[in-house]
C-alpha cells in the first residue's frame, strides 16, 4: 500500500502543477515561462521520489 501511495503522489505532482498553470503553457517550450514550469515539475517529482525512497516506501 505504501508503494501505491508513493507512486500516486509522484504522478499527482505534474498533474497539480499543470492544473495550476492551466492554459498558460500550451506546449512545452512554446511559452516564455514553459521552461520554468517544466523545471518545477521535475524538481517536485524528484523531491517526492527522494523523500519516499528515504522512508523506504519505494
Amino acid at each position: 500500500m505504501e508503494k501505491l501511495t508513493a507512486w500516486a503522489t509522484i504522478i499527482a505532482v505534474p498533474t497539480a502543477v499543470t492544473g495550476r498553470f492551466g492554459w498558460d503553457v500550451p506546449y512545452t517550450g512554446c511559452a516564455p515561462h514553459a521552461g520554468f514550469v517544466l523545471s518545477v515539475i521535475v524538481a517536485l517529482g524528484l523531491g517526492v521520489d527522494v523523500s519516499f525512497t528515504r522512508r523506504g516506501w519505494l
